[in-house]
């Protein structure tokens, strides 16, 4: 059998999703190459009048088991992993009148969309893992979007370079990876395990950030493979790159403004922690309350509104310097405003996805955790006082709760008629947490509520918001003491709540 001069021109091409095969195809007959497909590619392929040869012809065998066995046949397999150097490996090849492929095209059944056995591809992962294996002689393509690069390559010199066939390699054993993962996590689930045995995690680079948390630090996004996350459906607008901490703190925001119900809402976030948020009856005026929250902190913040951005909101922000802005969309003219920010970077995005585990890295170990949730309703709430919240306190001890939620611990949050006035976060104690909120809220926290993310381990914490004018407070209960800090707010007036659910966030 005779191999030529240059590369193998056979091209294996079997895809789930055919976007752009049919150019692929045309692009790669049209440098003289032969098409082996099988199965629905074959048939869009032959439809379009390209020349394929079905892999039954090939191998000699026609599929079965309704197409569970079609490529899985030596004269397939021993055609992507001869070592054409290895004089044993030709004669191999020549004997059984094998001819060698240069290059797999193949994407596998979406699992991760529509989990069932029938969606788990062996055929394909075979082919794919195969070709990478071989990948000093074979191209291996399992992305679309790597389908240009590769034309222009062949079409250009004529074959691959070795290092395009070892990115796509790598590319195409992370891509089984993956999927092998989410196979893995399927059956998982099917047991039932809340935290499961083992918890697989491929992550692809989405995104070359601007630098690292601090400038001398490289960062990138990266999202979980065959996972939807909002960020991937985010447009940027305008502004610079963004770093390591604009999307922290963008992700941190977004979230906290979708949790506050469905009046129009505007958060303000620095460094992970709120330091502003409201509600109103437009999003300007919802704006104008987060940023009036802690101005001082608000400077170079990150705001996030869950309505799109009017003209009368980015008027208002005009003489703020704000790092980012997320929102679902804009006016023209709140864009034509935005626009002579040049520093600011606006966000146009969906809403964020929920997540069914968390994972914080520690060096070479790792801690998981469901999510932290807050109940959708207030039916497992109990007032402990002898005074009754009224349904103005009701409404603003449920904001400063859901606020209070996604504070760094130690927190305490005070709020006044749907505006957070007060807010402390990451303190070593609750007593200084409650009374550098009552400094912040300065007096506007007269009426209003105090939410505390865990419970007053004494009555101190209840006398500080007492002391800030508020006169309602939620908070978990569960101490030792709390006779005490109830006895506390009998003596001072306040009605007090106790959801029992605490919301520790580090």
């Amino acid at each position: 059998m005779s191999l030529g001069a240059g590369p193998p021109r056979r091209a294996l091409v079997s895809v789930y999703d055919k976007d752009g095969v049919v150019d692929l195809a045309q692009r790669l007959v049209a440098l003289g190459w032969e098409i082996i497909s099988s199965g629905g590619t074959a048939a869009a392929l032959a439809d379009t009048g390209i020349p394929v040869t079905p892999v039954e012809q090939v191998t000699g065998t026609p599929e079965m088991l309704d197409g569970r066995v079609k490529t899985l046949h030596p004269a397939i397999h021993g055609a992507l992993l001869a070592d054409l150097s290895n004089p044993g490996h030709v004669g191999d090849l020549a004997e059984r009148s094998i001819a060698p492929i240069g290059l797999v095209v193949c994407n596998l059944y979406p699992f991760s969309f529509h989990p069932s056995a029938e969606l788990i591809d062996i055929g394909g992962v075979a082919m794919v893992r195969a070709a990478a294996k071989n990948h000093e002689r074979v191209g291996v393509v399992v992305q679309p979007d790597d389908y240009g690069a590769v034309l222009e390559e062949l079409e250009a010199d004529g074959a691959l370079s070795d290092a395009t066939r070892r990115r796509l390699a790598r590319a195409a054993y992370a891509h089984t990876s993956a999927y092998d993962a989410k196979i893995a996590d399927w059956l998982t689930d099917a047991e039932g395990a809340e935290l499961p045995p083992t918890v697989s995690l491929t992550l692809e680079r989405q995104e070359v950030l601007r630098y690292g948390e601090n400038p001398h630090q490289t960062g990138a996004r990266y999202r979980i493979a065959g996972q939807p996350s909002w960020w991937d459906r985010v447009a940027q607008l305008q502004g610079k790159a963004m770093s390591y901490l604009n999307v922290l703190d963008a992700d941190a925001a977004w979230r906290l403004a979708h949790s506050l119900g469905d009046a129009p809402a505007a958060v303000v976030v620095k460094h992970a922690n709120p330091c502003g948020a409201a509600v109103a009856g437009d999003i300007a005026a919802a704006y104008q309350r987060a940023y009036e929250c802690d101005p001082v902190s608000a400077f170079g913040g990150i705001v996030a509104v869950n309505r799109p951005v009017t003209a009368a909101m980015a008027g208002a922000m005009a003489d703020v310097f704000t790092e980012v802005l997320v929102a679902s969309g804009y006016e023209e003219a709140a864009l034509s405003l935005l626009s002579k920010k040049k520093n600011l970077r606006v966000l146009r995005a969906p809403p964020p996805e929920s997540v069914d585990l968390e994972v914080r890295t520690l060096g070479g170990a790792a801690l998981v955790q469901t999510p932290d949730t807050l109940a959708g309703d207030r039916s497992t709430w109990q007032v402990v006082t002898e005074r009754v919240p009224s349904a103005e306190q009701w409404a603003d001890l449920e904001l400063a709760w859901r606020v209070a939620a996604r504070v760094g611990s130690n927190g305490i949050v005070l709020a006044k008629d749907g505006q957070a006035v007060g807010i402390a976060a990451g303190q070593q104690n609750r007593r200084d947490a409650g009374r550098i909120a009552a400094d912040k809220a300065a007096g506007r926290a007269a009426a209003g509520a105090c939410a505390s993310d865990a419970f007053f381990p004494f009555r101190d914490g209840l006398d500080a918001a007492a002391e800030a004018g508020c006169a309602a407070v939620i908070q978990p209960g569960g101490s030792v003491r709390d006779h005490e800090v109830i006895d506390a707010a009998n003596e001072h007036g306040l009605a007090m709540v106790f959801t029992g659910e605490r919301h520790f966030r580090h």
